[in-house]
């Protein structure tokens, strides 16, 4: 059991070092400029989640007030 815990953190730790991460390998870089790659891909994501959040609410505004428009006519 333990030969196989040690094989899996090994596997692990080789797979870590082939990932890429997102801030600044060079230790000449400080404070945000070192974590640009990371702080773009955040702002990016917040604009996508805002555009996201727009779009469903202004679809459910559209389709319910159709919804309403529907029953209205059928009652």
């Amino acid at each position: 059991m333990f030969q196989k815990i040690s094989t899996f953190i090994g596997e692990v730790r080789g797979e870590l070092r082939k990932a890429t991460w997102p801030w600044d390998p060079d230790p000449k870089a400080k404070g945000l400029k070192k974590y640009k790659e990371l702080v773009d891909s955040t702002v990016v994501v917040m604009i996508a989640i805002v555009l996201l959040a727009g779009f469903v609410a202004v679809s459910d505004l559209l389709l319910s007030n159709a919804i309403k428009l529907i029953s209205r006519s059928f009652s």
